[in-house]
């Protein structure tokens, strides 16, 4: 016994991390989530998910998959057995065999704020988010991961996150490929002999967008119409310039990215940037996604940057690569190494380092759909091959690359889209349309110049793409030493009221600092994913001097639900060289504070039961815009008693809906959805009102628990 107890306590302890573990960084415009297995797979059994941007805004997801493959060459592993060629593709399928993630974790700089609306902490269920802090980290969030391999070549993943406005839609991700010799999850060394032409690659698949997809082609949610295209080809004769806001959009980088291109599916009218065509026209994939390849150690002995690396930078065909089935399969690891050694799996038709793109379309009109040239209804990958590097046991490689998105903003959307809408629905009459240039033309949708006009428009997504991933190596070249924001508040409180909607926030930590500036506050009306207002400012250079930590929105107007965000500004005095990024004020991140529950301006509890009125009534879809905007099938129950059940009949007396009225306050609202989750259809409906408790003020009964009420209302759909 004594024996068995000595040899647990001297057992090695193992570090195992499930394959499946994600942690989501959603600090910025920019918002994903990181597996512990290495790769991301977009999938969550119901939609792709990951890469949101905008992240202000529903349904921006832009993630498929990243297919990521190491291999060697003559290599032995721990059984003794030599390999000619041996490859390990990086998926959940393979954690435990081949793959054993050992950490994976997400370190803040700071604690996150908690903020409260009506009571709800709203961001209680974020709090599992981090799992350290380290004050003297430069970047909001990092994201360490480690995973130890059956090839004896350990990655360690380490993904940089920032908050500040003009670095918040990229991630860099610091890979370092090291030769422990140390296969599986236990820190015992198997392995002690070097590594041989060891090759680094991934494919990347991105859908551009979600919402695009929903507008024009389901079939684009998994990516089946996305272009690819490369730049930096002349990189080399270009690897010493920098990069100055003076001209901070270059073609010479090492890059890719993709887009929404045609669908052979919808022939009626041009998608480039999916316009919603059955709506308002606003362009609902205007983004531009990809990779920019940051550094590349020329060697484990030299840690300089290599030029002429990745071997690889194109496109290859989405679904297209060898499946390795199971580790005893040779012939899949030889195949494997042929194609992340530059050469496309399945042939030339499958892949390439040309600009896909550029090569085969004609014009930005042009209607070829991008799968129909590889014939892969995966769609297109952006292709990306490091190597050959010998390592021997203990050295290590080190590859950065920043993965961002960027394009159209919404409001831009919004107004090129509603342009090409109107030419498309009077398809005869001519327009005027002002180029991203500032140049203009005429003509009418019959002739195209709306489709080039909108193309146009969404192709300046390339040059702003280019402009962050640009930003992101100047951000690795100073070291992360980006201008800081101030620190955002770490508490903030929203409160409904009878006249106004209260707001109060701790101060901020920055708020002793010399160059602190002051606090701003937004709004938005209806929902949380639209356009937010500046409603307050207060500090330097604003309308309100004095530095306060409260304010008192008066201007909301009953019925209306109000979303808000706050964020800490400094006056710009560390933001003066124009190094990184644009010169001026900095401020917080929104999204630390940015609200995803309502508030409301609440009446009082109605004095009777003869108050109570159903608005609007009648409730008619065609008006849905004029009642309550953004939430069209919202109809209110006002002046109501201050604690009651409210229950929805229809004509022939059905109970469809049961509403607890509990908060004290005479409003309550019902979003015209029955309790199976059905959207009611048009006809007469009664509202049935039983008082829950005795309601007093001043002494005085104003009615008794079991009192009751009625009210007809219509709704025509």
């Amino acid at each position: 016994i004594l024996t068995l107890i000595l040899l647990a306590q001297i057992a090695p302890v193992f570090a195992q991390v499930s394959g499946t573990l994600e942690k989501h960084i959603r600090i910025g415009s920019l918002q994903s989530h990181f597996t512990a297995y290495g790769a991301e797979r977009a999938w969550n059994d119901s939609y792709y998910q990951g890469m949101d941007w905008p992240a202000d805004y529903q349904f921006q997801d832009n993630a498929v998959i990243e297919r990521a493959w190491l291999a060697a060459e003559d290599f032995t592993d721990a059984d003794g057995r030599n390999w000619e060629k041996y490859g390990i593709y990086i998926t959940a399928g393979y954690v435990g065999e081949s793959l054993f993630p050992v950490e994976h974790i997400q370190i803040a700089k700071f604690a996150a704020p908690t903020i409260y609306v009506d009571g709800n902490d709203i961001t209680a269920p974020y709090k599992s988010d981090i799992d350290s802090i380290d004050a003297n980290q430069i970047p909001d969030r990092i994201v360490s991961n480690i995973v130890n391999t059956s090839m004896g070549l350990t990655m360690s993943r380490r993904v940089y996150a920032f908050s500040q406005q003009y670095h918040d839609n990229y991630f860099i991700k610091e890979y370092t490929f090291t030769n422990t010799g140390n296969v599986d999850y236990d820190d015992e060394i198997e392995l002690n002999t070097p590594l041989k032409g060891v090759r680094v690659s991934w494919g990347v698949r991105y859908s551009v967008c979600r919402e695009g997809a929903t507008k024009f082609d389901n079939q684009q949610s998994w990516g089946k119409h996305t272009w690819v295209t490369r730049r930096g080809e002349d990189y080399p004769a270009h690897a010493a310039e920098t990069i100055t806001e003076a001209n901070p959009i270059v073609d010479w980088l090492r890059c890719g990215f993709a887009w929404t291109g045609q669908s052979d599916r919808v022939t009626s009218y041009d998608n480039i940037g999916a316009p919603d065509v059955n709506g308002d026209g606003r362009i609902t994939a205007p983004q531009h996604t990809g990779t920019v390849i940051i550094q590349v150690d020329r060697s484990a002995a030299d840690s300089t940057d290599d030029p002429n690396q990745p071997v690889v930078l194109g496109w290859h065909a989405g679904d297209t690569y060898p499946s390795l089935g199971d580790l005893n399969d040779v012939n899949p690891m030889i195949q494997l190494y042929d194609m992340v050694s530059g050469n496309p799996h399945m042939g030339t038709a499958n892949g390439g380092t040309n600009r896909f793109y550029e090569d085969n379309t004609s014009s930005i009109t042009d209607p070829v759909s991008p799968w129909k040239i590889h014939n892969d209804g995966g769609g297109t990958n952006i292709w990306i091959c490091y190597g050959p590097f010998d390592l021997e046991h203990g050295e290590d490689i080190r590859i950065v690359e920043a993965e961002a998105v960027s394009g159209l903003s919404r409001k831009m959307c919004d107004k090129i889209g509603s342009q090409w809408k109107q030419a498309y629905d009077n398809p005869n009459e001519s327009y005027t349309y002002t180029m991203p240039d500032g140049s203009e033309i005429s003509g009418t949708y019959a002739n195209q110049l709306a489709d080039v006009f909108k193309n146009s428009w969404v192709y300046t997504g390339q040059d702003s793409i280019l402009l962050i991933f640009g930003r992101a190596m100047r951000n690795f070249d100073k070291d992360y030493n980006i201008p800081q924001p101030p620190l955002p508040p770490s508490l903030v409180e929203i409160k409904s009221g009878g006249d106004r909607i209260n707001l109060t926030w701790n101060p901020s930590e920055s708020e002793g600092e010399q160059d602190f500036g002051g606090y701003r506050i937004f709004r938005a009306i209806g929902k949380p994913d639209t356009t937010y207002e500046e409603i307050f400012a207060c500090g330097v250079g604003t309308n309100h001097p004095q530095i306060v930590n409260s304010y008192d929105d008066t201007s909301p107007v009953r019925g209306f639900a109000y979303y808000y965000y706050l964020v800490a500004f400094n006056n710009g005095s560390n933001n003066t060289t124009g190094e990184t990024n644009p010169t001026g004020q900095l401020h917080s991140g929104r999204f630390y504070t940015q609200t995803t529950e309502p508030a409301f301006l609440r009446r009082q509890a109605g004095e009777s039961l003869d108050e109570i009125r159903v608005v609007p009534n009648p409730f008619n879809i065609k008006a849905r815009e004029l009642n309550y905007p953004g939430e069209e099938d919202k109809i209110g129950f006002l002046n109501i008693p201050a604690f009651c059940t409210i229950k929805i009949y229809t004509e022939r007396g059905d109970l469809i809906q049961t509403i607890e009225h509990s908060d004290g306050s005479g409003d309550e609202f019902w979003n015209s959805i029955t309790s199976s989750r059905q959207v009611v259809v048009s006809g007469i409906y009664i509202a049935h009102f039983e008082v829950t408790e005795d309601y007093p003020e001043t002494g005085k009964l104003l009615y008794k628990k079991g009192d009751t009420a009625t009210r007809k209302f219509v709704i025509i759909r």
